[in-house]
């Protein structure tokens, strides 16, 4: 099939040509916050900050610790999603509300970009069921 000239494709919304002149203004008013529109694929892993690699070095390895990302500080968090605080000896899980942005002092983990396993290690599950551990 011969592509129509001066048509738009499915993944575009104008012609290159018109595209300008047509939406002028195509990002304005998204707020993607001081790290852009995915902090969490920019974010440092627990592998790449040094205080929090040797805090868990223990019970991951390198491949597992560059799964688990660490919110940079100001960045906002998410309004009810669930977070920890690596930080926080206790490293009970908290939804976030609409207010609240990592601070300097803390090594938030969001829930959503974690594989369950690694998440429940994390709290301190001990059944193997919830570790990816148990025979099948």
């Amino acid at each position: 099939m011969t592509e129509r000239k001066g048509f738009p494709r499915p993944e575009e919304k104008h012609p290159e040509q018109w595209r300008e002149d047509l939406n002028p203004d195509a990002h304005e008013g998204v707020n993607y916050g001081v790290l852009g529109p995915h902090p969490e694929k920019r974010a440092p892993t627990a592998y790449d900050l040094k205080d929090v690699h040797a805090q868990l070095r223990k019970d991951f390895d390198d491949a597992q610790l560059k799964m688990i990302p660490i919110l940079p500080p100001g960045t906002r968090l998410e309004q009810g999603a669930v977070y920890i605080d690596l930080n926080n000896p206790q490293r009970r899980e908290f939804t976030a509300t609409g207010d609240m942005e990592a601070g300097p002092d803390n090594r938030y983990v969001p829930k959503t970009e974690v594989p369950y396993w690694i998440w429940n290690t994390l709290i301190g599950v001990q059944n193997p069921e919830r570790l990816n551990m148990a025979d099948e």
